[in-house]
């Protein structure tokens, strides 16, 4: 794992993020190289961790779009994509699974 990403993970974990997962799409044809994905305490705890690491990354990281909202938010780094999901939305949609069948496509 390089260096972003472990500083992007820090933040998140220091903050108290959830099931923090990544996702190496490297080898598909998904639009970005890596997904992080990990479950807020709440919505407030969401829109927080969104403040963290924005501070936490200023300066190394430049954000292409940055959509917050109290249930889910997306940070666009480019090649990084972030979620941050409350539990309830988390299960709701099941951006693992999706992500998954993507690299086991690519890998047939």
């Amino acid at each position: 794992m390089n260096e972003r990403i472990e500083n992007i993970i820090s933040i998140l974990d220091d903050k108290k993020a959830e099931n923090i997962q990544l996702f190496d799409m490297k080898d598909t044809d998904y639009f970005v190289n890596e997904v992080i994905i990990a479950t807020t305490l709440g919505q407030k705890h969401g829109l927080a961790l969104l403040d963290y690491l924005k501070k936490g990354l200023k300066g190394s990281e430049s954000y292409l779009e940055i959509e917050p909202s109290d249930e889910w938010s997306v940070v666009d780094l480019g090649d990084v994509l972030i979620h941050l999901m409350t539990p309830e939305y988390r299960a709701k949609y099941n951006i693992e699974d999706f992500l998954s069948k993507r690299d086991e496509e690519n890998n047939d």
